[in-house]
């Protein structure tokens, strides 16, 4: 990992520098990738530019760029998106040192992917990926409906990938706080390339994303609001020093999932009690086998490397009792150093800028009790409520891609993530978004294509 505030600060330089010296360009459906050739993100070490005929997933699906695989499982089977937008994308990354991401051979972290619409808006939206995921995760759910509204977008893969991204790093916590660099790093970056390419920089910046992007947008309008002027956070995580936390919600939930699934009932009381929904328990068999025990591990790798001596993330699917077994973590027991691996990540809630939170009531990754509703006190208790919109999703679970095993009990939440879009178009230009509420499962519809903030 690079020393990312000084890039930051040479970036914000370099970009002072691109807008008062490109003219102006035309960029219109008659001047199709007008300017290639002249492009440059700032401080890329390598990109490559290339004009398409379509930025969408339906475009550019069996080429170089996107990969199916980062955004499978992420939206709703039946999900209709816009395509045929044309433009130029541009593809590469900045200097850094670890090399999980594997995209087009180069074995490089820092990869980023930015697409230029030829028919431009003036705005411009910036995601981090979900999860470990890389920089083509968010295009399907986000990047193909915003491209089709005329922003400009742009995703990085925040800075280290995979199962074992708290490799990266020298000290714990040291991994995600490079993710909230490199997100500060790319909107700079990008702000300088819109004005090459189009010859002023974005009128409108908006951060958006899913999951850990959720967490990115939320943090970004903590600590960066001067680049942003609003975000959509998609059920972001929460993390705080004193909880709650993954890591305080998800051992528990693994004790009380094993003595379940072991044929003690007791222990559904237990999952309860650490925060998931008595509702959400069809999905438990799921996230306990595909994210409880796994994602327990490798955030608990990354905060508090200490708790399993020589092993690296633990023991998968261990038994309580068997030693060093995540299951068994007790957060509030461990060492002072823990909290402050977490200090450098966490909220408060002081959001600097309009934002529009999704969380669904039966998410069962990030409780919403222990997250959402949790973050919207912080809000409100530093005072910015009227500057944020908290929309409960009813049914809606942490990704869309179980609907199509249980479309009579989750809602995809997908679809309101597009309508708060829309909304904030209508927030910034005076119109307020309803009142936050628990929007209800409608019992009829198109439930994969329309939602309503209205309830």
């Amino acid at each position: 990992m690079c020393g990312m505030r000084t890039v930051s600060a040479a970036l914000g330089v370099a970009l002072a520098v691109s807008l008062a010296v490109v003219p102006a360009a035309s960029a219109s459906q008659d001047d199709h990738c007008a300017g290639l050739g002249r492009l440059h993100v700032p401080a890329a070490e390598l990109q490559l530019t290339a004009c398409l005929d379509d930025l969408t997933t339906a475009g550019t699906t069996g080429t170089a760029y996107t990969d199916p695989a980062d955004w499978a499982g992420l939206h709703p089977p039946g999900a209709v998106n816009p395509s045929g937008v044309p433009g130029i994308q541009i593809d590469g990354y900045f200097p850094d040192t670890s090399t999980t991401n594997t995209n087009h051979g180069w074995r490089h972290d820092s990869q980023f992917v930015i697409r230029l619409p030829d028919d431009w808006n003036g705005g411009l939206v910036v995601s981090g990926s979900p999860g470990v995921r890389e920089q083509y995760a968010n295009d399907f759910v986000i990047s193909d409906w915003v491209l089709a509204r005329g922003y400009a977008f742009a995703a990085t893969d925040k800075g280290n990938t995979g199962l074992r991204f708290f490799e990266d790093g020298a000290q714990p916590g040291d991994a995600i706080a490079e993710w909230n660099d490199r997100v500060t790093q790319l909107t700079i970056a990008v702000r300088a390339t819109l004005a090459q390419r189009y010859g002023h920089p974005p009128t409108t910046t908006l951060a958006a994303g899913l999951s850990n992007g959720g967490y990115l947008v939320r943090w970004q309008l903590e600590n960066n609001p001067s680049l942003y002027d609003a975000g959509l956070d998609w059920e972001g995580v929460l993390w705080r020093s004193e909880g709650p936390n993954l890591l305080t919600f998800l051992p528990p939930s693994l004790r009380g999932y094993q003595r379940l699934a072991a044929g003690d009932p007791t222990g559904a009381d237990q999952v309860i009690a650490a925060g998931f929904p008595a509702e959400s328990s069809f999905l438990w068999p799921f996230h306990y086998q595909v994210y409880w025990d796994l994602t327990q591990r490798i955030y608990r790798e990354e905060l508090d490397p200490e708790f399993d001596g020589a092993l690296t993330a633990g023991v998968p699917f261990c038994a309580s009792g068997t030693p060093s077994c995540d299951a068994d973590y007790d957060y509030f027991s461990r060492p002072e150093a823990v909290r402050e691996a977490i200090d450098k990540i966490a909220l408060t809630g002081r959001t600097g800028r309009p934002m529009i939170t999704l969380h669904g009531t039966l998410d069962a990754l990030l409780p919403i009790s222990k997250d959402s509703d949790v973050y919207r006190g912080l809000i409100e208790a530093a005072g910015r409520g009227e500057a944020h919109r908290y929309y409960r999703i009813e049914g809606g679970n942490h990704v869309d891609g179980l609907y199509g095993l249980f479309p009579d009990r989750l809602r995809p939440i997908l679809p309101c993530f597009h309508a708060a879009l829309a909304a904030m178009e209508g927030w910034l230009a005076g119109t307020a978004p309803p009142p936050s509420a628990t929007l209800p499962r409608p019992t009829s519809g198109d439930l994969v294509n329309t939602c309503s903030l209205a309830g």
